[in-house]
């Protein structure tokens, strides 16, 4: 296991990926339709996840923006679900999955191939220890400790695998990301999380207004009181900003 860095240099690390998480994409029924998906997705009806692609694809979200929601569900729905919605995505929008890298054409991995590989977990460590900073600020440090007490390899798993290799993609701004995770938590009843995660909204720029919006987006999607206990959260959050 690496010692934490001082957030400041980890900050410094990778200038894309801190300049992506910088720009704050206004709100509009692209950003709601998201993020209502992302609901539906933690929820786990097929029914459900059905209508928030048809939703998507009615209100023209990017379709970029949708296959890195539906990439970054499975750390917080777990696969059997962001399988499903993925595969309602494919049947509803008729867009195929991405092209995948040729695979080696030996089992065993060369030198050249190990020494890619370990620079690119590298490259994912310092871009999930970056991210991860934006997202928790003054608090990112007491996180890491706290995630070392529960277990060493969820630390490294949550650094390496979920903000860096996952949540470090380009393709949708962090904002919009941390807006999505903010909807999932609250249809899952998450409210720990979602406690992490409205500060990770607000610290990756997005106006408390816009949170507080996309949150009443969510009305007919999750159960009235995680609804009411989110907005009450909210406003617990933006008090002590």
């Amino acid at each position: 296991m690496m010692p934490v860095a001082p957030v400041g240099d980890i900050v410094a690390l990778d200038a894309k990926v801190t300049a992506l998480d910088a720009k704050v994409v206004a709100l509009d029924p692209k950003v709601v339709a998201l993020v209502r998906l992302s609901a539906r997705i933690a929820r786990g009806g097929e029914d459900a996840m059905r209508q928030g692609c048809i939703e998507c694809a009615g209100a023209e979200v990017p379709v970029q923006w949708v296959e890195e929601l539906l990439l970054q569900s499975y750390l917080f729905c777990g696969f059997p679900r962001t399988l499903n919605a993925t595969r309602e995505w494919r049947r509803i929008s008729g867009v195929p999955a991405p092209a995948v890298s040729p695979a080696p054409e030996s089992d065993s991995a060369t030198a050249s191939d190990s020494a890619l590989a370990g620079e690119e977990y590298e490259r994912w460590r310092a871009q999930g220890e970056a991210t991860c900073a934006i997202v928790y600020g003054g608090f990112y440090a007491k996180l890491r400790h706290n995630i070392v007490a529960l277990h060493p390899e969820l630390d490294e798993w949550m650094i390496v695998e979920g903000y860096g290799k996952i949540l470090s993609r380009p393709g949708l701004a962090l904002a919009l990301r941390e807006l999505c995770i903010v909807a999932a938590c609250v249809a899952a009843s998450q409210e720990r999380q979602l406690h992490s995660h409205l500060h990770g909204s607000l610290n990756a720029g997005v106006p408390a207004a816009d949170v507080r919006k996309c949150l009443e987006a969510l009305q007919d999607v999750v159960a009235d009181d995680d609804l009411q206990r989110a907005l009450l959260l909210l406003e617990r959050v933006v008090g002590k900003a």
